[in-house]
């Protein structure tokens, strides 16, 4: 009797795969380019990090008014971006990050440099991509508000070109790129990845409480209410600092909005010919 011959399992793959095809007709599974890729990697990585929320409460009804009457078009991301960017100047725990080995250690940097989060059109599909802006606390709030105009409206190569270059990589390369930068104890982190980041849905009229960074601290608001109320979040990483710190800098927060920002709006005067609003403005 003839022994009875097996058919290798590369016959039967085919078949299987016609199989699914036939399951799943329906469905359309296309590849996952750079920028979502890029996108993909950051959040993983972000995983990583004990990040937790703390927010508070402010009564923005004053700044809210004088940035009305202000002559220039000052949006609320302007704003945040330079009253935040004072508070990580003066405290040096917010400009430290966490060097993960088998000695970990603190990082700490003199220089501050700001990470917005932009949402761009780029031929018929929406993208993130993110600006840096080195000591946005020097900085006067036009100044501020003309960068974020241009990260709305400039071109897009020259604006974002290290992160159209890091897209381009392959997947296990640009990982690399980001974990080296990610853990790096190098002044030139702060120019890659920002000591802090704002990211905000209050132009869409929502809120992102909660968001993946890769910086220390990440601050985020939602829309102003009627009753000059602004829920005003800061997410942290704990192996940095503790809820208390967060608290009294949410609080120190509070303060230069009232009082440092207000006196800046009231001492404007004449506006600017580039004050006209673009389309996608905060």
């Amino acid at each position: 009797m003839s022994p009875v011959k097996r058919q290798p399992l590369l016959f039967f793959w085919p078949r299987f795969g016609s199989f699914l095809r036939m399951q799943h007709s329906s469905v359309t599974v296309g590849p996952c380019d750079g920028h979502r890729g890029c996108v993909a990697d950051i959040a993983m990585l972000a995983k990583d990090i004990p990040l937790f929320p703390v927010d508070r409460s402010c009564y923005l009804t004053d700044l809210a008014e004088a940035r009305l009457a202000s002559p220039h078009r000052i949006g609320w991301a302007a704003i945040f971006l330079k009253a935040y960017g004072k508070i990580v100047q003066e405290n040096p725990a917010l400009r430290s990050w966490f060097l993960p080995g088998l000695w970990p250690r603190i990082a700490t940097t003199k220089h501050n440099v700001a990470t917005l989060a932009v949402n761009r059109t780029d031929n018929d599909h929406e993208q993130l991509y993110w600006a840096r802006l080195h000591q946005p606390e020097t900085k006067s709030l036009v100044e501020i508000q003309r960068f974020i105009d241009n990260c709305r409206t400039g071109p897009i190569e020259e604006l974002f070109k290290r992160q159209r270059e890091l897209e381009l990589l392959p997947g296990f390369l640009r990982k690399a790129v980001l974990r080296w930068n990610h853990r790096s104890g190098s002044h030139k982190r702060c120019s890659r990845i920002g000591t802090f980041s704002l990211s905000t849905l209050a132009g869409y009229g929502a809120s992102n409480h909660f968001h993946p960074t890769l910086c220390t601290t990440s601050i985020s608001y939602r829309p102003i209410e009627a009753d000059g109320r602004c829920l005003i979040t800061l997410i942290a990483d704990h192996r940095v600092i503790d809820g208390a710190v967060v608290a009294r800098s949410l609080a120190h927060l509070e303060k230069v909005l009232q009082q440092e920002i207000i006196h800046e709006l009231h001492s404007q005067r004449h506006p600017l010919a580039t004050d006209e609003t673009p389309s996608n403005a905060a």
